[in-house]
């Protein structure tokens, strides 16, 4: 099973993509990635939606390094993860720690100037976002 991506007219910002590619390879509940542009203005917006119709936008462009970029996206995705997947009645940890299972998941910080998933309570690097 796929993320499904529609309406989508621009590329996916590339500081999204490690974000998206850990979402596929871990969570149990797949995003419908859409764009759409709001009623405030033209700026473009993605949407992820769950199964149960919920959505959430992402924050693009954020200022920043391209590493906070990406752990600024990771942050945001992380939010709708967890949502979607209490949601589907499943666990509600995403990405899981795993130092600790079942209990937090990990938090996206910025390490060394790379995008880390990393343990809250130890500060210990898991993995780079996007190599989950």
């Amino acid at each position: 099973m796929t993320s499904r991506i529609r309406d989508v007219d621009e590329p996916i910002p590339d500081a999204l993509l490690p974000v998206l590619r850990d979402l596929r390879a871990t969570c149990g509940v797949r995003p419908d990635l859409r764009e759409e542009t709001p009623l405030w203005g033209g700026e473009r917006v993605l949407m992820l939606f769950a199964p149960d119709g919920s959505g959430v936008g992402l924050r693009l462009g954020v200022a920043g390094s391209p590493a906070e970029q990406v752990a600024d996206l990771a942050d945001q995705v992380q939010e709708w993860a967890v949502e979607a997947l209490w949601g589907q009645g499943l666990p509600a940890v995403w990405p899981e720690c795993p130092e600790h299972p079942g209990t937090h998941p990990l938090a996206a910080t910025v390490a060394d100037g790379v995008a880390t998933w990393s343990c809250p309570h130890t500060r210990t690097p898991v993995a780079a976002v996007g190599h989950l």
